[in-house]
């Protein structure tokens, strides 16, 4: 099967091709005829496996065919980081088009992006809460919107940004298409798909919380002081060249990064409180090999995009299990392989059970000559602080629903994404 048996024009799929990719994935088979289609579409796959090109594909498509001009597809995402990533696609895949496009985020200074939703585009991908933002000053026209995206929309939901989509819901025009993808179906995500999609296609690829194929998982238990002592020795005595490890706060994040430079390794944060600038040039240094670890929170590093990242490390396990599985899903992209090692202390045995129980599946533990765990340590409460999963805000109103109309499953292996 071939990007132009889907119906793609030759254009779009002439980018593809030069991009290196020739064949789409399980999700890109089931999404982009519906997409092409201009039907409404419900798509969960797990991370990595070409989510974004099922939508941006069908869109760019539609516009470059259309007659009209103007803002008339929008893309809403959870981080500024995944909004710069969508915007690279595209443009990387409209390359031979007309389509303009841009990025609407927080962080930074809201005259440029007031001045490109004025001057015209054609796509806008956009945080919600900026993109309120710019509703209330008047700065933007819904008026010719004939496509909705929601990418990621369980991280949306966990961030609490359901009510500015549903305002930014009520200023668009009735009649369009709506196209909502998340890694996970939760309860949440079916009850949102519900309330605001009109009788959608539902498409599954894979199992619910199961992990990307190629991703090699251990965990290494370990007292927790001496956590980062046995990180910088695995980075160091296997010589690790390219790391992102996963803490639970901001606060943790810069002070784990401090104690890896003590160590001799190059480290850098990124998590919320830095600015855009900041997370910018950490990711590139990080992708350049300037910088041997990132550091980093799970918003933060949601949307991030890392070719062939060889290695993912679980400082902290997550409170809320499905981030493991975002987390993890940052390696072994696109087919490739990938290790995914969590440090796991007394304190977090709990945490790990949750995560064991979503997986359906034991993760193997192996521990460390030198680093054995000591048995006469008692498990503490782990804080939740403001990284796990808000209790209420974000959450959608209860109602009684329709579910989504089940039309399409699929499952696959994994194969070379245009992601």
């Amino acid at each position: 099967m071939t990007f132009a048996s889907l119906g793609l024009d030759p254009e779009l799929v002439r980018a593809l091709d030069e991009q290196g990719y020739h064949e789409p994935t399980p999700i890109q088979l089931e999404a982009i005829p519906e997409g092409l289609k201009g039907r409404n579409v419900v798509g969960s796959a797990q991370t990595g496996t070409g989510k974004t090109a099922a939508f941006l594909l069908p869109i760019l498509q539609r516009l470059n065919t259309g007659r009209a001009r103007g803002f008339r597809a929008l893309v809403l995402v959870p981080t500024r980081e995944l909004a710069e990533q969508v915007l690279g696609r595209a443009r990387a895949y409209g390359r031979y088009g007309k389509v303009r496009a841009v990025a609407v985020y927080g962080g930074v200074g809201m005259e440029p992006q007031t001045r490109a939703l004025r001057t015209g585009v054609d796509i806008v991908i956009a945080t919600p809460g900026r993109l309120r933002d710019h509703i209330d000053r008047g700065h933007v026209d819904f008026s010719k919107v004939e496509v909705l995206v929601l990418d990621e929309a369980d991280r949306m939901l966990d961030m609490g940004f359901i009510r500015d989509i549903r305002k930014i819901m009520k200023a668009l025009p009735g009649t369009r298409q709506n196209l909502l993808f998340s890694a996970t179906f939760s309860t949440e995500i079916r009850r949102l798909a519900a309330d605001l999609l009109n009788s959608p296609t539902e498409i599954q690829i894979a199992v619910h919380g199961k992990p990307a194929d190629g991703i090699h998982q251990v965990v290494y238990p370990v007292d927790k002081r001496r956590k980062r002592e046995l990180l910088s020795h695995k980075i160091g005595a296997e010589n690790w060249r390219q790391v992102l490890v996963f803490t639970r706060t901001k606060h943790g994040a810069n002070r784990l990064t401090s104690q890896l430079e003590s160590d001799g390794l190059n480290a850098v944060a990124i998590h919320g409180n830095k600015s855009q600038a900041a997370r910018l040039r950490a990711l590139s240094d990080f992708k350049s090999g300037k910088v041997r670890v990132l550091v980093a929170t799970d918003v933060a590093a949601r949307g991030l995009d890392i070719a062939r990242l060889p290695h993912v490390v679980n400082y902290e396990l997550p409170h809320v299990p499905e981030d493991y599985v975002h987390r993890i899903g940052r390696t072994a992209r696109a087919g490739l392989k990938g290790n995914a090692i969590s440090l796991v202390c007394v304190d977090e045995h709990r945490l790990l059970a949750d995560v064991e129980k979503l997986l359906q599946t034991n993760i193997p533990k192996e521990i460390i000559p030198g680093y054995e765990p000591d048995s006469r340590i008692k498990a503490e409460p782990v804080s939740k602080g403001r990284a796990a999963r808000p209790s209420g805000k974000g959450k959608p109103r209860r109602k009684q629903h329709h579910s989504a109309t089940h039309r399409k499953k699929g499952s696959g292996q994994r194969r070379t994404a245009a992601r």
